[in-house]
């Protein structure tokens, strides 16, 4: 089976050529070709209204609007350059700067800096948190550092703890928590691991009670030890760390605590979505 490929951009302005094109796919994503008209109760085709962005019931006149209840509703920015947006979100590695999109589709960087974190907050709707893991899988449970002031990576000044589990060959999950702590980390390993599932983390102290409710395996870093002689490891959730960093660093040089959720939410939507790439533009439009 050939490896999906994600969309390229003479494929996406093949697609949405206008913004005609858009309002159109809206409508049929939120309606259908078809639907009852809330009206006069009929099944009705739909037709487009001239200078705005709604539809009228064949046989009533009642309009609907598709860009009702979603971000695009309540502006004046083109659907085309939301849409354009949404396919930079999808087909870049290390995430979109709002100033590069101040720059690229001519909008202020307030509203720039908006839109990307609007697409942020529906990109980790659409992932959602299914629970990873089961009986015979194994999940690899890491925490890394997130901003602050020194370099070291262990902590101090301005420093949020990220919480990271990541299904072997399979998605991942992560969480702001306040603490590397047993008392922290554990129930958010009891949430979104599924019983059955075996563990693995580093030496921290904080994970000793995961064996109390999951197989846990350790390997120890501290050794220099990456891959235990059984087969046990973090790589794969510390690759992880090392794409979100790369991104963060590279991109937007600084996240705020308090919107760092949002960038782990799109980090983990590319991540997740992987081997789905021709997916990932129609999930994310369908999400709106």
């Amino acid at each position: 089976m050939a490896k999906q490929k994600l969309p390229t951009l003479r494929q996406f302005q093949d697609r949405f050529p206008t913004e005609e094109a858009c309002l159109e796919h809206l409508k049929l994503v939120k309606f259908g070709e078809r639907h009852e008209c809330g009206k006069c109760g009929k099944d009705a085709q739909f037709y487009r209204v001239a200078k705005r962005r709604s539809y009228a019931c064949e046989h009533c006149g009642a309009q609907v609007y598709p860009t009702a209840g979603t971000p695009f509703h309540r502006t004046r920015t083109s659907l085309r350059d939301w849409f354009y947006l949404m396919f930079l979100f999808c087909t870049t590695r290390n995430g979109v700067a709002a100033k590069e999109v101040e720059r690229q589709i001519g909008v202020t960087y307030k509203t720039a800096w908006r839109m990307c974190h609007e697409i942020r907050k529906y990109m980790a709707q659409v992932d959602g948190d299914t629970p990873l893991g089961g009986e015979g899988r194994i999940v690899e449970v890491d925490e890394t550092f997130m901003g602050g002031y020194d370099k070291g990576g262990f902590g101090g000044k301005g420093k949020t703890v990220v919480l990271g589990m990541k299904e072997r060959g399979g998605d991942v999950i992560t969480r702001v928590v306040a603490n590397r702590r047993g008392a922290t980390l554990l129930p958010q390993v009891g949430k979104n691991i599924l019983a059955g599932s075996e563990v693995h983390t580093d030496e921290l102290h904080g994970y000793s009670g995961i064996a109390l409710t999951h197989t846990h395996k350790r390997v120890n870093h501290s050794r220099r030890e990456y891959v235990s002689a059984e087969g046990v490891t973090v790589n794969g959730i510390e690759g992880f760390w090392a794409q979100l960093k790369r991104g963060i660093n590279g991109t937007h040089i600084h996240v705020s605590a308090k919107h760092l959720p949002k960038y782990l939410g799109e980090f983990e939507f590319r991540h997740n979505w992987r081997n789905h790439p021709q997916a990932m533009l129609s999930e994310l439009m369908a999400s709106f």
